[in-house]
Formats: structure tokens, sequence, C-alpha cells
């Protein structure tokens, strides 16, 4: 890295770190009136764990290594980061910090700003590290804050300190069904202010349950019998609407006893609302979705679908308005530009925090 960026200084050459190219906020578009030469540094060589702190619970990783690997490599030794993105099959450590990533268990793991403690990074004027030691400190500004979400602009991220986490000793999911889409975001509103939030805490609308169902493989015999009795109780017995009703999905992890306090805590909490708790296995189901998505964008455009993700912070007095304002956004952009067939927007809160959503 040292090499390429005095080179890179030398020539007048713009660099561009690659890692696992899923980015979606466009940090790989080059601007047009770019006029240097632009070389791409793929980073995924740069994959070792270097060391590990069993004590002080620290991991050294070269920042190519692609978090499916990271992980596979960490639970060989008894940890976990915890850092679990939608493209954690794909994407890098040194892409989660210079695109300031979340993952779905942050409740429990926190973003990927709570996880480093340390990031080096090469620039043309030399190299940043933070000083030891890699606690909380009130002296002074770290300097590695700038590089959370900087895209590559300051320079190439070589490898970070991160923290980690002995492997929890139980995990498992709940799903739970709501008659309506403000019932399932007024509850969530509730399990984000209360001290038992789950690791992984997100609300699927109408549109992406409706979704999800389509997806599931079509059952036979007894187990399609079984499936149209759970379903009649639910639609004709406990009064749910199919087009209106919408799905919270849980992970939890940690000790048996911090389990069994957070499944506790969401049966509490949505007593009031009259749910159906679907169980561990459609918690599962549902979680296993989002990673699934990126496959499912690619099999759409054989078939001549387009599909992406839009992410948006909002606070909790506007959640309910998102939805309808993109729908209607949708509806024009559709219309103006003729295209074919029909669009399906669906709304979901993949995280929540104090003051809103994501």
């Amino acid at each position: 890295a040292y090499d390429l960026i005095h080179l890179a200084k030398k020539h007048n050459v713009c660099l561009v770190p690659f890692g696992g190219g899923t980015s979606v906020s466009n940090a790989l578009t080059i601007p047009k009136n770019e006029k240097r030469m632009v070389v791409s540094v793929d980073t995924r060589r740069m994959n070792k764990i270097e060391s590990i702190d069993d004590k002080n619970l620290l991991a050294t990783v070269q920042a190519g290594i692609v978090g499916i690997d990271l992980e596979n490599q960490l639970e060989k030794l008894g940890y976990t980061a915890g850092h679990e993105p939608d493209s954690i099959e794909f994407s890098t450590l040194g892409g989660w910090i210079s695109t300031n990533a979340s993952g779905m268990k942050k409740h429990k793991y926190g973003n990927i700003e709570n996880i480093v403690q340390n990031v080096t990074l090469i620039t043309p004027e030399g190299k940043i590290n933070q000083k030891k030691p890699l606690t909380r400190s009130s002296i002074g500004v770290k300097a590695q804050n700038m590089v959370f979400g900087s895209e590559g602009n300051f320079g190439i991220i070589t490898k970070a300190t991160i923290r980690i986490h002995k492997k929890p000793e139980a995990s498992t999911f709940e799903s739970i069904l709501f008659h309506k889409w403000e019932d399932g975001v007024n509850f969530m509103y509730e399990v984000a202010h209360s001290n038992l939030i789950p690791a992984s805490s997100r609300l699927m609308d109408n549109s992406m349950v409706r979704f999800a169902s389509a997806l599931k493989e079509e059952k036979q015999g007894l187990n399609k019998l079984l499936d149209s009795i759970k379903n009649f109780i639910v639609f004709n017995v406990k009064g749910f609407d199919k087009k209106k009703c919408v799905v919270a999905i849980f992970k939890m992890e940690g000790s048996n006893q911090e389990v069994r306090y957070q499944r506790s805590n969401l049966k509490i909490l949505a007593k009031k609302y009259n749910p159906i708790f679907a169980g561990a296995g459609q918690g599962k189901s549902g979680y296993n979705l989002t990673l699934a998505i990126a496959y499912i964008r690619d099999f759409f455009f054989d078939q001549n679908i387009i599909g992406e993700t839009m992410e948006s912070a909002v606070p909790w007095s506007d959640v309910n308005k998102v939805g309808d304002a993109v729908t209607k956004k949708l509806e024009e952009l559709h219309k103006k530009h003729g295209l074919p067939g029909k669009f399906l927007f669906g709304s979901r809160l993949s995280k929540i925090y104090h003051s809103g959503a994501c």
C-alpha cells in the first residue's frame, strides 16, 4: 500500500480501493469530471486474522477479509465479531469501515463504529493509527472516527482491530404476526425503549410478508394439510386480514437466561396488540430471507424485473409517512418513464434506535 500510494502521488493517479463491490452508495462510481488515470486496488488478498487477544477480546484483522470468512475463522476459535450485514458473504471489513456499515445484529454487537477499536490507514502523507490502549479515552480527537464513511477518500485501510465476543451460549429466533402495520410499528417503538432488545429486530410490512410467502417452497402431503389448518386458524378464526397483517422477526443471542428474558419481554410488550406468536421456525425463515435478497435480485434480472433496496434513517414520528410517500413517488416515476408491468414496494424496519428506525 505504501508503494502504491507513493507511485500514485508521483504520477498523479487516482486510486480506488475495492473490497467486495457490494456498495449501495455509488462509492465506486468515478466522477465524470475526473481527468486522472484511475486504478482500482483490489484488497481481497489482505484476508488474514493477524492476532487474537484472548484476555481483552480483541482481534487484529486485515481489511480485505470477506465477512463470512472472518466469522468462520473466528468461530473455529470460539469467537464471533457479531457484525452481520445483508452482504456478509461478499463485503469486506475495510468496506464496512469505509461505508460506516450496520449489521443485522447491531442491537447486541453495535454498528461498525462500535466494533472497530483501531484502524490502520495508509495515506499519501504516511500511516494513521490509534494509540494504545484501545479502551475509551476522554483525551484528544480520535482520528479514526474520520475514517468511518470516508469511502477511500483519505487513504487505503489495510487492517483494523475489532472487538470479538465468545460464541453465545444460546441462539434462537421468534416471529410475531400483527394485524396491521401501525400495531407493528408501535410495538417496535416499545421494544426500542426497553432494556431487552434482541440481537436482531425487524418488521416486515404486508407487501414483504406476501412476497416472502410467495418465495416459499410449496409443501406436499401432511405438511400441506398442516399449513392449510394453520392458515384457517390465523385468517378465519383469529381474524387476521391477508392484505393487512405484518410480521416482526427477531434473533436472540446470549446466555440461556438472557434469551429467556428477551422472549418474555417480547410477549409482555406484544400482548395488548392481540398478535400470534408464529415461533422460531418462521422467525429463522424471515431472518434468512434478508441474506437471500442479493440472489433473488440477480434472479429477477433474468426475468426482466428490476429490484433494488433503498435505505433511510427515519425519526419515529415519520415512520408511518415514509412508505406512503415512497409509493407515491414510485408511481409517478413508473408512469413518467413508461415502464411496463407493475411495481411492488415493501417497507421494513430493519433496525430500531432510541429516536427512530432504519
